[in-house]
């Protein structure tokens, strides 16, 4: 059965991951205990023989061998090669729980679209709704231990009546080398069409949709089939374990006690028990388990899915949903709230505190405005109002872009009063000629203020004009200018 915690989690709490650490069952202890049992007995036992069965000779030899495989261990990327492995390995194991095909959506189409309160019409959404959960349990079947011994042959399936036996003995006379769990999706679209003709779906877009839903239906089935199929590649699976066996295996060399190879050379600590090497193999190890407990979730493994369960659910739902819920309707009445114009459901003692909170409204909703109050008063846009006279954006254009054309500037009506063209002014700002010749050259150059301007294109740069800044007018120009005035 599957290992759920999701209750002793529900809030956090001072040790609430803690109190998971002594359950044993899903625990990574019991996948993991047997491996560990292993480690730390090879460990004692090279252990021993360094200490009390190695001459002097030896023991300096070995120590440069424990030196050498200690060095080793750095050139095995262990956190890259097994975290991109387990994270591969825990989306493939939820996309696969999310391809198990449930009858929830098609049982509730069949019920609405499919009529006839007699026996025939019963019979038709039985029927139905039957087809698709044997396709289901023709798909575990398949890929699921657990089912696969609840139902080892056809004639299990036949007894626990998802087939008749005629319908066994045409699904056997069908010959294919392939898994055949799609042949009763074929009986299901026969039997909706023959359903059709005969009025018991009373338009082409119910029969549409009913169509639509059993494909959806079909093809969780055909991915099911395609994850035990194609498998993550071997060669992945190989390299991940050959270096996490390989890393412990230098261990047990290179992380021994080891004496000093100089007669008066300080040693390092004799640590019995290697307590970094073992937390180390615990956490290294038990990622690989994790990933080989959850490669395949159709397994019988403590957190392996229950197919058996869900078979058992979806035929039940499924066929109460067709049969005893069809038109089985509970009278229509006025709601509790059919009065009130807001409705408010009542609270426990438990949850009275609730009510206290307001309700969230959005993250500005109680922002208080830090700008000047001047900001935030309302201005009327008019014809003759550039761009550059909105008081928000006048403190970003103390000088004019390059992209502003000079089309705005001295075109009589055109432009405004407030914008002018420099003349003569010896600080006018000098700007690269790349920037230069962004401004159009359709304008005439002025020769006057080309020789008052410290910045006067050369002869080969006729056609290119100074780049101007130009200062925004104020407020109080703006408010007082009339449109269309002429320059001052």
């Amino acid at each position: 059965m599957t290992v759920s915690y999701t209750l002793k989690v529900a809030n956090s709490r001072f040790g609430g991951f803690s109190k998971l650490l002594f359950r044993w069952k899903g625990s990574i202890y019991k996948l993991l205990y047997k491996e560990f049992i292993v480690f730390v007995v090879l460990y004692a036992l090279l252990s021993i023989v360094y200490r009390r069965l190695l001459t002097e000779e030896q023991k300096r030899l070995y120590t440069k061998v424990a030196q050498y495989c200690n060095r080793s261990t750095d050139l095995i990327p262990m956190s890259f090669v097994l975290g991109f492995y387990v994270t591969l390995i825990v989306n493939r194991w939820w996309a696969q729980y999310t391809s198990i095909p449930l009858p929830d959506q098609l049982m509730c189409v069949i019920s609405s679209n499919v009529h006839g309160k007699d026996e025939r019409g019963r019979i038709l959404r039985r029927t139905l709704v039957r087809y698709a959960n044997l396709s289901a349990v023709l798909i575990l079947r398949s890929v699921s231990t657990r089912v696969l011994k609840r139902f080892p042959t056809m004639d299990h399936v036949v007894e626990a009546g998802f087939m008749t036996q005629d319908e066994r003995k045409q699904f056997e006379s069908l010959y294919s080398d392939f898994n055949k769990y799609w042949i009763p999706c074929v009986w299901f679209t026969n039997l909706a069409a023959q359903a059709r003709r005969d009025g018991r779906i009373r338009d082409d877009v119910a029969l549409r949709l009913l169509m639509d839903e059993l494909n959806l239906f079909r093809a969780k089935c055909s991915m099911l089939f395609h994850y035990d199929w194609i498998s993550i590649p071997l060669v992945y699976t190989q390299v991940v374990t050959i270096a996490v066996y390989s890393f412990f295996a230098f261990c047990l060399i290179g992380r021994q006690f080891l004496e000093p190879l100089e007669p008066g050379q300080e040693g390092d600590l004799d640590m019995y028990i290697p307590l970094s090497t073992l937390l180390q193999f615990f956490f290294y190890a038990g990622w690989l388990k994790v990933a080989e407990q959850i490669i395949n979730p159709f397994g019988e493994d403590d957190d392996d899915f229950e197919t058996n369960k869900l078979i058992d659910r979806n035929l039940q739902v499924s066929l109460l949903s067709v049969d005893d819920m069809y038109q089985n309707l509970p009278p229509a009445t006025k709601d509790k709230y059919w009065n009130e114009s807001t409705a408010q459901p009542p609270y426990t003692i438990a949850t009275a505190a609730e009510t206290l909170k307001p309700s969230f409204l959005g993250s500005t909703f109680d922002m208080r405005m830090t700008e000047d109050m001047e900001q935030s008063q309302t201005v009327e846009a008019s014809p003759n109002m550039a761009r550059t006279q909105t008081p928000l954006l006048s403190r970003f254009l103390a000088a004019a872009s390059p992209a502003i054309s000079i089309k705005n500037f001295g075109r009589g009506g055109r432009a405004t009063p407030h914008l002018r063209r420099a003349r003569g002014d010896s600080t006018a700002h000098c700007e690269d000629p790349e920037a230069v010749s962004r401004i159009e050259e359709e304008e005439t150059e002025d020769e006057e203020s080309q020789r008052g301007s410290p910045c006067s294109p050369k002869a080969s740069d006729k056609q290119k004009l100074p780049l101007i800044q130009v200062e925004a007018p104020s407020r109080e120009s703006i408010e007082t200018e009339q449109p269309g005035a002429g320059e001052p």
